[in-house]
């Protein structure tokens, strides 16, 4: 069944090889099966997706526009042509929820700036799912994307952001390509404070997912680097004490 004209936005399992029935509710893959035109990172993993979800028709004749870090802003506009045609659009992510931290919020700006419609499709942010599951501030917090590669910078950006969270009791969550998380962890270790709490997500909604939450001390302690493996970082400092 055709989906009405909108921007779809659709979530993307997190865990590579999960079964999108185990993690999407049955609305959401109807929705899915009901869209010919999509906007993705990445062709054949969106491909791959869409055939998980069980796609009606064959999935080479689907059209997907890449929409990436490369995507020039001004060619944005252009990707809504289905949409302006009277046709659904389906907006994916590479995993999880679409336009947060991704370059699909180019595209909904653009819809939203036409008047154009916009749907989000409830599903899985990592983001999210880890802050609940770490039992730190879920009232207060802050997104910082990925941190600073090079280690002096990186270790500044860590102290700005515990004496953020610190002065705020704001939850920070931030992010690191795979195969540098555990030098990020042994970073956090080193620079933070022994009493701020840091959260470590690790394979979300997967078999293999693991979560502590622990004090700097704790983790220094008897800590397990997350390896290679998708992750998420979440850091609570305690409140300065006041002096009278």
């Amino acid at each position: 069944m055709t989906a009405p004209a909108a921007l779809y936005l659709i979530p993307v399992t997190l865990a590579e090889g999960t079964i999108p029935e185990a993690i999407l509710a049955p609305m959401v893959i109807d929705r899915v099966r009901g869209i010919r035109d999509f906007v993705a990172e990445n062709a054949r993993t969106a491909r791959r997706f869409l055939a998980a979800c069980g796609h009606p028709d064959p999935i080479a004749t689907l059209g997907i526009a890449i929409l990436d870090e490369h995507t020039q802003e001004s060619a944005v506009s252009a990707l809504l042509a289905p949409l302006r045609e009277g046709r659904p659009l389906g907006l994916m992510s590479e995993a999880g929820a679409p336009a947060v931290a991704d370059p699909g919020a180019l595209l909904v700006a653009a819809a939203h700036a036409e008047n154009l419609r916009v749907v989000p499709l409830p599903g899985p942010s990592s983001i999210l799912l880890a802050l609940m599951a770490s039992g730190l501030e879920g009232q207060r917090f802050r997104f910082a994307g990925y941190l600073p590669v090079a280690t002096l910078d990186r270790a500044a950006a860590i102290r700005e952001l515990e004496s953020r969270s610190a002065a705020a009791q704001e939850t920070q969550v931030f992010i690191e390509t795979p195969y540098r998380n555990d030098a990020l962890l042994a970073e956090l270790l080193k620079t933070c404070r022994p009493d701020t709490r840091l959260a470590v997500a690790v394979d979300l909604t997967a078999d293999t997912e693991e979560i502590r939450s622990a004090s700097i001390a704790q983790w220094r302690h008897a800590h397990a680097p997350p390896g290679k493996r998708p992750a998420i970082f979440l850091l609570l400092a305690r409140a300065p004490v006041r002096k009278r």
